[in-house]
């Protein structure tokens, strides 16, 4: 574990995911001296800025901020820098720390050196946070203490003190964080890459890049650590090591996959059946492959395995059903910020589907998801951008007779327009495609809006249904 007791300890980053928040929380009840740094106002931090104060206050510590704007003397005094994901690894400050000796850290690299439990780590382009979920539930089977943390906007520092060394814990884990988890050659003993392909290419400059952040989840492990990966991943990365294994719904020679006959094995040992499956699409089977592989490899037995998947329904942001109004469901999958994510989407929701899409680019190619969408989708309602110009010239060539309408940089005139279009017995589907950025802080911003629009939608339609009166 870091000792940080008498230190002074600049939080770059307070955010509004609650990581910062928990980092600081962390610090000042063991002793740090605490100065928060953020581009962001402090009126646009007020709520974390109120909690930590809060927390301080009950310690009797205090915190000090420098909020809109970063500054060399801060980074020149600090003994210590605490980086948020969402700091770019080639910011000029991280720069300025390494050339003044400040030690740089984040939540994750401080976690795993003070983590006394067994960690087990997931990530992927798409359906990491399912399959952490899934994962977790099923460790719960035997330990009913597992923590599950990380990228789920909940702060693994702060869940430390419920964990002992018989404690698992799950994290979630994006490539921004498996990043400076490599520089610091951590890697957790148990890794599960869900897939791999294009996304946060703005940030990470190539696919290539992206990739090895991504393989860093177990490049650093042991002899033998355990990883399961698709074929591919397998084959480049594994490098013959024992501990790595394969998963796949289509490859019949990968250690773990479906039979004819419905039942998901790990070589000859049956882990589940479809049957037991209650989340829907193939991609879902997929993460529930990979997360009973990694699961029978912690000891987890197939029976417990079972149950397990019978108690996971949904998840928060991800294909979720809010409400069905007037015979159209809405469906919030807010957290599809990648092309590859809403083809998921449009392939898994039934029905005419009038999508809500576009936003931040991330330089991504779109031509894909363009084809995709006049493939499946009976309407488009685009929200504003910088990639969504790019999607509307490429529908309006690929499919011209498609309706589109927008972009809108108002969710609620986006939806009333998305309802205008939709019919009984199909879906308004929220899946962007792209990132959120610009109409709102992040994925989860944009979908809880969707959700309070649809709801306060859905009691108005009750109400005049109640009444007698039309819907307008």
């Amino acid at each position: 574990m870091v000792a940080v007791a008498g230190k002074r300890v600049l939080v770059m980053g307070l955010g509004v995911h609650g990581g910062g928040l928990g980092v600081a929380r962390w610090l000042l009840r063991h002793g740090a001296k605490v100065t928060v740094t953020d581009l962001a106002s402090a009126e646009a931090l007020a709520e974390p800025i109120a909690r930590l104060d809060a927390f301080a206050a009950e310690l009797g510590a205090q915190v000090s901020y420098t909020l809109g704007e970063h500054r060399a003397e801060d980074i020149r005094a600090a003994e210590m820098l605490v980086v948020n994901p969402a700091v770019r690894p080639d910011s000029p400050w991280l720069a300025l720390a390494r050339s003044h000796g400040v030690p740089i850290e984040t939540e994750m690299t401080l976690f795993f050196r003070a983590c006394p439990g067994p960690i087990l780590g997931v990530t992927g382009t798409k359906g990491k946070t399912t399959t952490t979920l899934l994962l977790a539930a099923m460790i719960r089977q035997r330990y009913p203490d597992t923590v599950a943390a990380g990228n789920l906007r909940v702060s693994a520092l702060e869940a430390l003190d419920q964990i002992g060394p018989q404690t698992p814990v799950v994290l979630e884990l994006s490539s921004f964080q498996l990043e400076r988890l490599g520089e610091a050659q951590l890697s957790p003993p148990y890794a599960l890459l869900t897939n791999l392909g294009n996304d946060h290419l703005n940030w990470h400059g190539s696919l290539a890049a992206y990739a090895n952040a991504k393989r860093q989840i177990m490049a650093h492990q042991r002899p033998d650590g355990i990883a399961v990966l698709p074929p591919e991943q397998a084959r480049e990365w594994g490098g013959g090591r024992q501990g790595v294994i394969s998963y796949s719904l289509n490859d019949l020679t990968a250690d773990a996959t479906v039979m004819a006959d419905g039942t998901f094995r790990y070589r000859d040992v049956v882990l589940f059946r479809r049957s037991d499956l209650r989340l829907p699409g193939e991609h879902n089977a997929a993460n529930a492959l990979a997360a009973a592989t990694l699961a029978y490899q912690f000891g987890i037995d197939p029976a417990a395995i079972a149950a397990a998947l019978h108690t996971v329904t949904g998840v928060e942001h991800r294909l979720e059903l809010v409400a069905t109004i007037e015979g159209v469901r809405y469906i919030n999958d807010t957290t599809a910020t990648n092309p590859a994510a809403t083809a998921v989407a449009l392939a898994t929701v039934p029905g005419p589907i009038v999508l809500l899409a576009g936003g931040a680019d991330k330089n991504l190619d779109l031509a894909a998801l363009a084809t995709t969408i006049a493939n499946r989708a009976a309407a488009v309602v685009l929200l504003a951008g910088s990639a969504t110009p790019t999607l509307q010239a490429l529908l309006q060539a690929q499919a011209p007779a498609l309706p589109v309408s927008g972009p809108f940089d108002d969710l609620r005139s986006a939806v009333q327009a998305a309802r205008a279009l939709a019919q009984p017995g199909g879906a308004v589907l929220l899946s962007p495609g792209c990132a959120s950025f610009g109409m709102f802080q992040n994925e989860f911003h944009r979908g809880e809006a969707f959700r309070h629009i649809v709801r306060e939608l859905a009691a108005v339609c009750a109400g005049e249904q109640a009444h007698g009166t039309p819907a307008e």
